[in-house]
């Protein structure tokens, strides 16, 4: 990953940051000081956003969903992406690869976005992302 290289960050990346308890929270702390270490520009997007909080929501409470949501708010956090609808159209052609099994609407938005915007590295834990060609940072 280049210094100063915009990272889109996906759900699995955002609830592993978010709770303490998940198997994948320590990774997750690692990569994101090396994202900023290397000064990664890191946004997501109205349905990474949409998903993340009513997983937090439904999975502990409306307290740690809201509090996850005042620090993605906070400046320098993430810059948050629109989903437009040339993106959802867009994604419905992931829909009919054979190659990607029990792929999610938002992933399938993420990839558009993440094409429309020339991002090229996301920080993930969805094998997705790499099978459709983005790069992990690392």
């Amino acid at each position: 990953m280049r210094r100063g290289e915009t990272v889109f960050i996906d759900t699995g990346a955002w609830i592993a940051l978010a709770l303490s308890r998940d198997p994948l929270h320590g990774q997750a702390k690692a990569q994101w000081r090396l994202l900023h270490e290397a000064g990664a520009k890191l946004c997501t997007s109205v349905p990474v956003v949409i998903e993340t909080f009513t997983f937090l929501d439904r999975n502990t409470n409306k307290s740690v969903a809201l509090t996850w949501k005042d620090i993605l708010y906070k400046p320098g956090t993430a810059t948050i992406l629109h989903c437009e609808l040339r993106d959802l159209e867009q994604s419905w052609d992931y829909f009919r690869r054979r190659d990607l099994h029990k792929l999610s609407a938002v992933d399938a938005t993420s990839f558009a976005i993440m094409k429309r915007t020339r991002i090229r590295v996301a920080f993930t834990f969805d094998h997705h992302f790499a099978a459709v060609g983005f790069r992990l940072p690392g």
